[in-house]
């Protein structure tokens, strides 16, 4: 990974979505702050457990067992150990590995929760991460095995344990065992100290992660399926007055409003000759600005929701050493993180239904208002063995459909586990990887729509030269263009999806101030 300019700087300070977006694509590196005055306030964590320990004081996770164990007493002589057995007895995890991104932003997060100074860990501890991370050394964390309370703890637990070089790292792209990566990088191994394991794993750090990529994405799709319908509304030679300014200032949906606005940015608010449109269009085009809204609105909400999460100090027990009081609680619950998740995933699917419902209409010569059938470019006898985007269709409806079936809410479906210790629990995670789900089949449902906007438009223009688009239009037009060719003769598309799959997810295209 290149060595990026910009530094997200870690201390007791606020961190936002986007920083750790930053830093997960690689965009940005990650530093622990040298102020004096933030290190000694970590250093006094780690001290006042030191103290307690000395004086024979019972704390959770350090002197007693784990979750239901907690009433098993640790010998003194095997308390050093007792971080090291919750590690490696919490390697269960399965499925995809998250991917480097993801990982990184797993990481990021977690660093952010251990520097509020209110989890008894050493600085040692915070510089290795950083170390981790400067490194570009990625744990290999299964995604599957997290019920979202006590914690991401089976996917934290690999973070830990390659911390003390134990299982395997990314580097460059390729496994490799973390003792070896940690050598060869110059990295000594971490011996875990008191409370530092539980430190690492008692938390929401994955699903946070995971959110804050989720809202990143989903923010720009906003705005990725507001051009598309101004493209999708000029193809059927619309009426734009649907988003005129005095009807959305009675409806006072601030997110909705906005979205009207960017319309009207991209369409012509010309006095319409209506030349026999019809005078309200399907509501896939019409009510455009009511569906995207819903997540436009609900942005706001999902940022301080998850931006308040990452800035927690979520682990268990709570270390206050000013007071020197250990405070028993549940704050590695991650229900605000399953809530927004869930609620996300519902808003980002609604996006993908209303693009298949455009698509739908766009394809189908009976209500396209005189685009040929499924939007083909053939022309002449070879119109009659040309299919345009027939097929494509069909792949968008089946993306669609999946995605609007994965809107089930995770958080409805805690499981009591840990001898009914762990009795209600979050799903924030797999609400998080859920709703990660929903977002990659959504922004697949986009790319077939980017193709079909720019064959349909392209297609208007030929039936009505007169007609030019707005110049956001032809500049998106134009950009696509440089992706994509038009659809003159079948072809093989996804080769195009693809294309247009990485312009998505890199945010290639600059749509609306």
């Amino acid at each position: 990974m290149h060595r990026a300019e910009l530094v997200i700087r870690f201390d007791r300070g606020h961190l936002s979505i986007d920083d750790i977006v930053a830093l997960a694509g690689g965009r940005a590196r990650a530093a622990l702050s040298d102020d004096p005055e933030f290190r000694a306030a970590i250093a006094r964590g780690a001290d006042f457990l030191d103290r307690l320990l000395r004086e024979d004081g019972a704390i959770y996770g350090v002197t007693t067992g784990y979750g239901d164990s907690c009433t098993v007493a640790i010998a003194p002589e095997l308390v050093a150990e007792l971080p090291h057995h919750l590690v490696t007895f919490h390697g269960v995890g399965l499925g995809a590995y998250f991917t480097p991104a993801q990982t990184r932003a797993v990481m990021a997060v977690r660093l952010a929760s251990l520097c509020k100074g209110y989890s008894g860990v050493s600085v040692g501890l915070l510089e290795q991460i950083v170390r981790l991370l400067v490194a570009d050394l990625l744990p290999l964390i299964p995604s599957e095995g997290s019920v979202g309370a006590s914690g991401d703890l089976t996917p934290l637990s690999y973070l830990a344990a390659v911390l003390c070089g134990e299982r395997e790292v990314w580097r460059d792209g390729v496994q490799v065992p973390a003792e070896q990566a940690l050598r060869e990088a110059g990295i000594t191994p971490l011996r875990l100290r008191p409370k530092e394991g539980l430190a690492i794993m008692n938390g929401t750090a994955a699903m946070t992660a995971l959110a804050c990529l989720a809202y990143d994405r989903a923010a720009y799709l906003t705005q990725l399926c507001t051009r598309i319908t101004a493209l999708a509304s000029f193809a059927l030679d619309g009426n734009p007055h649907h988003f005129d300014a005095t009807l959305f200032s009675v409806k006072p949906h601030a997110g909705m409003q906005q979205v009207a606005g960017w319309l009207r940015q991209d369409l012509s608010q010309a006095p319409a000759e209506r030349n026999g449109k019809r005078l309200q269009d399907r509501y896939s085009i019409r009510c455009a600005p009511h569906v995207i809204g819903v997540l436009t609105d609900a942005l706001p909400f999902f940022r301080q929701s998850i931006e308040n999460e990452l800035n927690s100090a979520n682990d268990n027990p709570i270390i206050d050493a000013e007071g020197e009081r250990v405070l028993h609680g549940g704050h590695f619950y991650g229900g605000h993180i399953a809530f927004a998740m869930d609620s996300m995933k519902n808003a980002v699917a609604n996006l993908a239904d209303l693009l298949d419902r455009q698509m739908a209409l766009l394809v189908d010569s009976r209500y396209n208002h005189g685009l040929p059938a499924n939007l083909s470019g053939a022309e002449g006898p070879r119109a009659a063995i040309n299919h345009g985007l027939k097929a494509l269709q069909i792949s968008a409806s089946a993306w669609t459909a999946e995605a609007l079936k994965l809107t089930m809410p995770a958080s409805v479906f805690s499981r009591s586990t840990e001898c009914h210790n762990q009795d209600k629990v979050s799903m924030g995670t797999i609400a998080a990887r859920d709703c990660l789900r929903v977002l990659e089949l959504t922004e697949q449902v986009v790319a077939a729509l980017l193709i079909t906007v720019h064959q349909g438009v392209w297609l208007r223009c030929k039936l009505q030269p007169d007609t030019l688009p707005e110049a956001p239009l032809q500049q998106m037009m134009a950009q696509l263009g440089a992706d994509i060719a038009v659809v003159a003769e079948d072809r093989r598309l996804e080769p195009d999806l693809r294309r247009l799959l990485e312009r998505i997810r890199s945010q290639a295209w600059t749509l609306y101030a």
